[in-house]
């Protein structure tokens, strides 16, 4: 850790102990431990931050709950699709309500759709009973914030265009205790014309091998069995640091940690996929056999205008080299239908491309316009007539191929990693194989965080059921 950062972590540490007091204060005015709910919106970084986010307000006093009627709501936000801001907008107005019958709830709003500013402004304007808004870059100050929100009424806004900063040492409460991500780089360099993450995320950057795999070995002790290496693009971990280092490299250093059992990661663009990665996968015991490819369009002239830097046919070469290599890997991607200018005979090489690939799974989406993007001021916009139609096709294919692929393995016996009690079959546990399918079987909460041998005895599309030998 670079030295002004370690300073800065102390700095938070300092301020963490300030809202203990605060915390202390309210606890004994409302007779009671205040309660807090931390609500995530988005991808496995934010589920990462919010952990973060939630171990910073237990260590400060607060009582985590689910329940948003707590004495402080937090939701980080997502802005990938403006669904996603609509649906904050929607749920403040359940909380304004709340925050009238509780005059000593805090509301506070963080995240990727903080860093718009529009999105800002319009908060500052209608939504006035918010008390804290910050963004990407400086959630490792949350401590400092939190003082300010406890100490004062008005809103607070602080929201950083970028930082070099990286403050990982902070409290965390994770979710599971037998898994964890673990960021290894934020921003992103790609520029995806589509795309809104390299404007609120930042620029890339690294963090330094050494501290991630002082955390890797932390969790290792703490009895973690599974860890995901998180970052926008892990295929270019490392480019910026002072003494580069290859995602291959950092993997295979990863893998000699005692006691983690498997490592995930995500997300892997196309055009930075070495073959050294795919060696360091086929020849380890620990890297799960799963890897998520996103491929957004099969048309080379889409995937250019996407500024993807990859061609249809550099993408099935390297996909297809993976399948040979790694027979048993579950590959996954990602599309998009309705890209502007996108025409039925795009759609026919998107198509052409899942029946050679032949995904396990794929995430569909249809377009979403997002202002600040350079797509969303090109004039060839797709008629929604169109969108739904090509998009109906998209995920039949998409569904039929990975039922075939996800059935190949009824019979089998493979290990499974339970991770939680089946809510809605009682007796049943759900757990994920290192392919990423879901398996439910017969158990119970002790079965909870250990990896277990699993028949596959019946295939029901996109899971099994299965019993444990």
């Amino acid at each position: 850790m670079k030295e002004q950062d370690r300073l800065e972590m102390e700095r938070q540490l300092s301020q963490l102990s300030e809202a203990k007091k605060l915390v202390t204060d309210l606890t004994q005015k409302l007779g009671r431990r205040p309660t807090a709910c931390v609500v995530t919106f988005g991808c496995q970084m934010n589920a990462r931050d919010s952990e973060k986010i939630s171990g910073i307000l237990a260590e400060a006093g607060y009582e985590l709950t689910e329940d948003e009627h707590a004495d402080f709501v937090l939701y980080n936000t997502c802005t990938v699709r403006e669904n996603a801001n609509l649906k904050v907008y929607g749920r403040l107005g359940v909380l304004n309500g709340y925050k009238k019958k509780n005059p000593h709830m805090k509301i506070a709003l963080c995240g990727c759709m903080m860093q718009e500013e529009q999105v800002v402004e319009k908060l500052r304007k209608s939504y006035r009973f918010v008390n804290l808004i910050f963004g990407t870059h400086n959630l490792y100050r949350f401590p400092e914030l939190l003082v300010s929100c406890l100490s004062q009424e008005d809103m607070i806004i602080d929201i950083w265009k970028d930082t070099e900063r990286i403050v990982e040492d902070l409290p965390v409460r994770r979710k599971y205790p037998f898994k964890s991500g673990v960021n290894i780089m934020f921003g992103c360099n790609n520029f995806c014309t589509y795309c809104i993450v390299p404007y609120v995320r930042g620029r890339e950057r690294s963090r330094e091998a050494a501290d991630i795999l002082k955390e890797c070995r932390a969790l290792a002790a703490d009895g973690c069995k599974e860890i995901m290496l998180l970052g926008q693009n892990v295929n270019s971990y490392g480019k910026n640091l002072d003494e580069p280092i290859t995602f291959a490299q950092l993997l295979s250093q990863v893998e000699e940690i005692d006691g983690i059992e498997r490592i995930r990661f995500m997300t892997s663009h196309p055009k930075d996929l070495s073959p050294d990665l795919i060696r360091v996968m086929k020849e380890s015991s620990k890297i799960c056999r799963h890897l998520h490819l996103p491929l957004q369009s099969g048309s080379t002239e889409i995937l250019r205008r996407m500024n993807r830097r990859y061609t249809k046919e550099q993408y099935l070469e390297l996909a297809l080299r993976i399948r040979e290599e790694i027979p048993d890997i579950a590959l996954t991607t990602d599309i998009i239908v309705g890209f502007p200018g996108e025409t039925e005979r795009d759609i026919e090489d998107t198509l052409d491309v899942i029946r050679q690939v032949e995904y396990d799974n794929a995430f569909t989406f249809i377009y979403s316009k997002r202002s600040g993007t350079p797509a969303a001021d090109y004039p060839e916009q797709v008629s929604e007539s169109f969108i739904q139609e090509q998009f109906d096709r998209v995920l039949k294919l998409v569904q039929d191929t990975a039922r075939k692929r996800v059935a190949r393995y009824e019979g089998q016996v493979m290990e499974a990693l339970i991770e939680e009690v089946n809510e809605s079959s009682e007796g049943l546990v759900t757990g994920r194989l290192s392919n990423n399918t879901i398996v439910h079987l017969p158990g119970d909460a002790s079965l909870v965080g250990s990896i277990v041998p699993v028949r596959l005895s019946s295939c029901k599309g996109f899971y099994y059921l299965g019993e444990k030998i």
